[in-house]
Parts: structure tokens; C-alpha cells; sequence
């Protein structure tokens, strides 16, 4: 069942990100032409930013890769962490594309560079707007399900792109009302958001790496899970991280004294079926089996 539910969103991630590929060259391609001809900073440096979801989207699909490989003796939780470093690339590269564009912002305003009205530059901005947050959307609602960190940052770069072109559109605006330098200026406030996007990617990624706890709304399923098992008399020392999309648990429950073997493991085995079948993402689960003796309960 673990496979099939990493196989399937695997597939979903696949599929959203190739339409991110195919979008983001057509509209890389569209804003570095205008941008170029028009001469509008602005459009050019949110040009180089779809150039860079190209990179990462590409990073999402090798992390994917990596990420759905078989555990093996070298690494017996899984390669979930392969998706976890490709967020972190992605964040990198929003940081570095933030900065490019902050410094030839301010390059041209020292250099008293104006940029003329154009009115491609406004549709070019208005067609990346709607198309990006269309694909932050779509790429976000599949993140969210599969709990995919690194598709989850390549949403919040879809994000940072239509950011980028309605800043665009600001500094158009700006333009047509006679303030020169209102490109730039938008192009530097676009850098500022990129960075900022960038600084959280790392900061959950981070915490990923240092096993912070799973999400607050998932342990209170697994919680009612286990409450709702009769057969459960008590239980204590959950423990739960992720690796990737996946979540690998550990859990002390306390059973009836009396019980042979065979039904302490059943109440294990049932308990591991109810948590593969309600919770989402897949589940990795060891039961250490306790009898319900006063003792026990600490």
C-alpha cells in the first residue's frame, strides 16, 4: 500500500511539473524577447527568473526520482531525503536570482538608466501573471497532498514569478506617470520577495533535516486513530519524523495482559492498516507492545 500511494503521487508530481516545464520556457522565451526589445530591465531580470524555474522544476523531478528509490542496506529509511536537498537548491536559486536582480536594479538607477512606455512589456507581465499563479495553484494543491517539500517550493517559486511580473505591471505603471526609474524599482522589490521566499524554503527544509516533529493536524490524526482502536487500552512514547513525503512513526501501546502472541501482533497489524488507509501520506509504523499492567503506564 506504501508503494502504490508513492507511486501515485509520484506520478501527480511528475505531471504537474512537466506542465510548469513547458509553461515556463514559453513564457521565458515571450518576457527576455519583449524585455530585450523594449529594454525594460524589469521584464528581462522576470524573464530570467522563469529561466530559472526551468532549473527548478528540473531539481523537482530528480529529487522524485531519487526520492521514490527502494530503502537498501545503505539506506534503510528510503532516499526521501533527496527530495528535501532539491528544495534546497530550488531556495538557493531563488535567493541567487533575487540578488541578480536587486544588483542590476540598482546598477541602473545609479547609472540614471530611464525606461520607455511599451505597452508589449504590460502584456507580456499580464499573460505571466495569469499563468503563474494558475501553475502556483495547481502545483501547490498536489504539494499540500503529497506533502512534497520540494514541489512545495517550486509552487512558492510559480508564486514568485507572477510576484515578479506584477511588480512589472507596477512599474509600468509608474513609468506611464513620468517616474523614470519605476522599472528598476519594481525589479528591486521583486528581488526582495524572491529572497524572502527563499530564506523560508530553507528555514522547513532545515527543520526537516534537524527531525523536527510531522505537522500538528497529522499527529492529531494519528492520535484519534489510535483512540478509536477498542483494543488499544492505552498507549504512550509516540514519536513520529519524515524522511521526504514519507512519515516513519514509533508507538508504545498497552493491550490486554492476558493476550497470546498471535493477537498482541493482530491488534499491531490492524492498527498499521488503519493508519495506512486514513492518513495520506504514506506511513512507516513500529509497534512496541506493552501489557496493560499499572507499571507500564508512565
Amino acid at each position: 500500500m506504501k508503494a502504490d500511494k508513492l507511486e501515485i503521487i509520484g506520478r501527480q508530481i511528475k505531471s504537474v511539473t512537466y506542465t510548469g516545464m513547458a509553461a515556463n520556457l514559453v513564457l521565458s522565451v515571450l518576457k527576455l524577447v519583449i524585455g530585450h526589445l523594449a529594454g525594460s530591465l524589469a521584464l528581462v531580470a522576470d524573464g530570467l527568473h522563469s529561466v530559472s524555474d526551468l532549473a527548478t522544476d528540473a531539481a523537482v523531478l530528480l529529487g522524485v526520482l531519487l526520492g521514490a528509490k527502494k530503502a537498501d542496506s545503505g539506506h534503510p529509511y528510503g532516499h526521501g531525503r533527496a527530495e528535501t536537498f532539491a528544495s534546497v537548491v530550488i531556495a538557493l536559486v531563488l535567493i541567487v536570482v533575487g540578488g541578480a536582480m536587486i544588483y542590476y536594479a540598482t546598477l541602473a538607477i545609479a547609472r540614471d538608466e530611464t525606461t520607455a512606455v511599451n505597452y508589449a512589456v504590460l502584456v507580456a507581465a499580464v499573460i505571466s501573471i495569469v499563468a503563474k499563479e494558475w501553475l502556483y495553484r495547481i502545483t501547490r494543491r498536489i504539494a499540500i497532498k503529497s506533502h512534497s517539500p520540494s514541489l512545495y517550493a517550486n509552487a512558492w517559486h510559480h508564486r514568485s514569478d507572477a510576484l515578479s511580473s506584477i511588480a512589472v505591471v507596477v512599474g509600468f505603471i509608474a513609468l506611464v506617470f513620468k517616474f523614470g526609474h519605476g522599472d528598476q524599482v519594481a525589479a528591486i522589490t521583486v528581488g526582495l520577495l524572491i529572497i524572502w521566499v527563499g530564506v523560508k524554503v530553507i528555514g522547513d527544509a532545515f527543520r526537516e533535516l534537524a527531525e523536527g516533529a510531522i505537522d500538528k493536524e497529522t499527529i492529531g490524526q494519528i492520535e484519534q486513530i489510535i483512540n478509536d482502536n477498542p483494543d488499544i487500552r492505552h498507549w504512550h512514547k509516540l514519536r513520529a519524523r519524515t524522511v521526504g513525503r514519507e512519515v516513519f512513526l514509533d508507538l508504545h501501546i498497552l493491550v490486554e495482559p492476558d493476550l497470546n502472541v498471535s493477537a498482541a501482533h493482530e491488534i499491531s497489524e490492524n492498527l498499521e492498516k488503519a493508519l495506512d488507509e486514513q492518513i495520506i501520506r504514506p506511513i512507516n509504523i513500529t509497534v512496541h507492545i506493552e501489557p496493560d499492567v499499572p507499571e507500564m503506564r508512565k
